[in-house]
């Protein structure tokens, strides 16, 4: 798919290789849209790949100077796990829990899904919401702030410049006085690419009486868009059935959606409509936070960002230096494959499948340094000097796992051809969470389909898992 890939430990080292190659160049961090593009040939003129997903401190998440501010590394995962962000920032918080799956949520960053640009990317309209603003800089040692607002000048467009990085993206803290939520309506329930979502931020006054609001939506416009009608119709009005009405009508009138492959336009129309009478209902009662887990499943390992000690390049045959289930191997080709074909045809390792090859079926599910991905999403340069786990190296001697061990004894396998992905979910959510509810084991398996049949004997088989391990430790 590439050429040349370049593996940094900064981001001056990221924006010099980025002004030396020109358009040639692509910055990669979780990849999970660049691998996808790059696979279909959407991207015929990139040949330099450059890898930030290793540098060091790029995965913070802090409070100062009122801002809280997203490193570039910070996964999606990292926000839904972060007790700052559900307390001042609840909006992102929940976009975050919607985007894809946990292998998805592991390697996906929030500035990646700025940077993309798409208007149907869930963390853009919650930001924008929020105030949000970016932090750029350069080669040059430029750097500057753009309030989100004005980054985006049209359809997968910023205002980016070449050897321009995103170092981070800042938020204002909700106020005591403000609430916000993040609403979406997708096709199915998970995994799903966003038909309309909606972001509301209200300031309340006494009396209950909105003070100020920012409502955001998308996935109805070439950019995520504001209705300042909308916005005007909640001022000065306390959050009745009456101003409810009103303010979802204005912004139901606003948008002038497309008709494509997810929905009509007219059904976009009517579902801003409702998706804004929905948010500004559960606003008004203060119920703002329901349905979002406390403890979910997560499925990252206990190291799930490992920076980089020294810069790499892989072209030719340069080394991929690697451990694979416990064993250290260097291989000289491969380096412009993904991690799943790597694996399987410089591995050898023909356990862990390809279903999807877009990260939709989790049939690739492998543990990257200890966090569990979808490997047609992960360059395979990104196994240099990192530990992998697939299907293979789970058993211990000739003792399976107790999730291997648990699908023979359920009946949980059926063609097979989705288990080893399950497996994997199932061994990393014991890990974390040792006595899983169903409902965590069916947030560990949002990212995983089988074609066979329901899911009611690989759910019974994790939860057997559960208690055989529980009997093994005592």
């Amino acid at each position: 798919m590439w050429k040349h890939y370049i593996q940094v430990t900064s981001l001056d080292e990221a924006a010099a290789a980025l002004a030396e190659h020109g358009a040639k160049a692509r910055l990669i961090a979780g990849g999970t849209d660049l691998l996808i593009e790059m696979e279909r040939g959407q991207r015929p003129g990139v040949e330099v790949v450059v890898d930030i997903s290793r540098v060091a401190g790029l995965d913070t998440i802090t409070e100062a100077n009122g801002w809280v501010r997203l490193g570039a590394l910070v996964t999606h995962n990292d926000v839904v796990a972060s007790d700052v962000l559900r307390r001042v920032a609840l909006p992102l918080v929940q976009a975050c829990w919607e985007v894809g799956a946990p292998q998805i949520r592991n390697r996906a960053t929030v500035v990646g899904n700025l940077v993309t640009a798409s208007p149907a990317n869930d963390t853009i309209s919650p930001l924008m919401a929020l105030g949000a603003e970016v932090d750029l800089i350069s080669a040059s040692g430029e750097s500057r702030a753009v309030p989100l607002s004005e980054f985006y000048t049209g359809l997968r467009k910023t205002v980016l410049r070449p050897g321009e990085v995103v170092e981070a993206v800042r938020v204002r803290p909700l106020a005591e006085n403000e609430r916000g939520i993040f609403l979406k309506l997708g096709l199915r329930r998970a995994q799903a690419i966003s038909v309309v979502n909606v972001s509301v931020v209200v300031k309340f006054g006494a009396g209950g009486v909105v003070e100020s609001a920012a409502i955001t939506l998308g996935s109805v416009a070439p950019t995520i868009i504001r209705v300042p009608a909308a916005e005007a119709a909640l001022v000065g009005q306390p959050l009745t059935a009456e101003t409810i009405r009103a303010a979802a009508k204005a912004a139901a009138d606003t948008p002038k959606p497309i008709t494509d492959v997810r929905s009509p336009a007219e059904y976009r129309t009517e579902m801003v409509a409702v998706l804004v009478t929905r948010a500004l209902r559960r606003l008004a009662a203060g119920t703002m936070a329901d349905g979002l887990p406390t403890d979910p499943a997560m499925l990252w390992g206990p190291t799930p960002h490992v920076a980089l000690a020294e810069p790499a390049q892989h072209v030719g045959a340069s080394p991929i230096e690697t451990s694979i289930n416990g064993r250290g191997c260097t291989f000289h080709s491969g380096h412009d494959k993904t991690l799943l074909d790597f694996l399987r045809e410089e591995g050898g390792l023909p356990g862990t499948k390809e279903g999807c090859a877009e990260g939709e079926c989790g049939a690739c599910t492998v543990f990257l340094d200890g966090a569990a991905v979808m490997a047609c999403m992960v360059p395979a340069p990104r196994a240099h000097r990192a530990e992998i786990v697939t299907v293979e190296g789970l058993k211990q001697g000739d003792t399976l796992h107790p999730i291997q061990s648990a699908f023979v004894e359920r009946g949980a396998v059926q063609c097979g051809y989705c288990t080893p992905g399950f497996i994997m979910a199932g061994a990393a959510l014991l890990d974390e969470h040792p006595q899983p509810t169903v409902e965590q084991v069916n947030q560990s398996i949002s990212g995983n389909l089988c074609r066979c049949t329901g899911y009611y004997k690989i759910v019974e088989a994790f939860l057997e898992a559960a208690r055989q391990r529980a009997v093994q430790e005592g």
